[in-house]
């Protein structure tokens, strides 16, 4: 079966397109698709190292009140994708549940832990010290994973456990969580439901 979904979002603040196929694995038959455009390049990097290393398509439109600042877009975009996951997993049957990802980059070195329980929280220690990368304001790094997790209702931390520069130790965050989904999206081949309770 697909694990795909489309959303759409649109408020007063925000016109958002998503489109994520959870399959597209390198090495699989399927072809990878990625396309991000937010209007704040840091925040497309990000999507795009997000989808690049979890094996996914990611097709995402943002349209935003930037002329304000970068909240509205980064908040937004981030519950957009949060519930085309959920929507894209469906009912949590069949799948690992639990995922770890560690990833370097240069100097920085991330964690990241994703339980796909139905309980949202985050928890994240990034570190950043600059106002902003790029366009993007640091502090909505945080609120980015926090919007995502309770749109997609995991339990997530984040955590950057060293790094000097913020560039490097915001995107190896972002690629641990890659690794930590694909880990816990995969497939075990059975219908089980990966809970004591029965049920998620």
């Amino acid at each position: 079966m697909s694990r795909q979904a489309t959303v759409t979002r649109k408020t007063g603040e925000t016109e958002i397109e998503v489109f994520l196929d959870l399959d597209c694995p390198s090495g699989s038959n399927l072809q990878q698709k990625i396309e991000v455009s937010t209007g704040i390049g840091f925040l497309d990097h990000m999507y795009t190292a997000l989808a690049k290393h979890g094996g996914m398509s990611l097709q995402m439109k943002c349209k935003g009140d930037l002329w304000i600042d970068d909240h509205h877009t980064a908040e937004d975009s981030a519950i957009a994708l949060g519930t085309a996951f959920k929507q894209a997993l469906g009912e949590v049957r069949g799948i690992r549940r639990y995922g770890t990802g560690f990833a370097p980059l240069d100097e920085a070195l991330s964690r990241a832990v994703i339980d796909i329980c139905s309980r949202p929280y985050c928890v994240t220690d990034l570190g950043l010290r600059r106002e902003k990368i790029g366009d993007l304001s640091t502090e909505m790094l945080p609120h980015i994973f926090y919007s995502f997790a309770i749109a997609s209702g995991v339990t997530l931390h984040v955590d950057v456990l060293r790094g000097e520069n913020d560039h490097h130790r915001a995107e190896s965050a972002f690629k641990a969580l890659a690794l930590a989904i694909r880990q816990a999206i995969e497939r075990t081949g059975s219908n089980d439901v990966p809970s004591t309770k029965g049920v998620l």
